[in-house]
């Protein structure tokens, strides 16, 4: 049995709405943009204390800390020699 013209418009039409709703499915799918908007300060933050500790910024904070608590006051300096009071 042939088809119809009006057939096939019918069918085009169908075929026409369920591409125009995969196409708008696929778009949400992969916007990243407004996904990654949603966790942009998380990962800013995330970001700087990755950069922050591969720099070496950890371990040199900790070694200005941890030697400020032990030094003395320097009485006297000649080169790289100090006379410290730790009292």
């Amino acid at each position: 049995m042939p088809r119809t013209t009006e057939d096939v418009r019918r069918d085009i039409e169908r075929e026409r709405d369920q591409l125009a709703s995969a196409v708008d499915e696929l778009r949400e799918a992969v916007d990243v943009t407004s996904k990654l908007r949603a966790k942009l300060p998380a990962l800013a933050a995330g970001g700087a204390a990755t950069g922050f500790v591969l720099a070496g910024g950890l371990g040199a904070t900790m070694r200005l800390l941890a030697r400020r608590g032990r030094e003395g006051d320097t009485k006297v300096q000649a080169g790289r020699f100090k006379l410290v009071d730790r009292g």
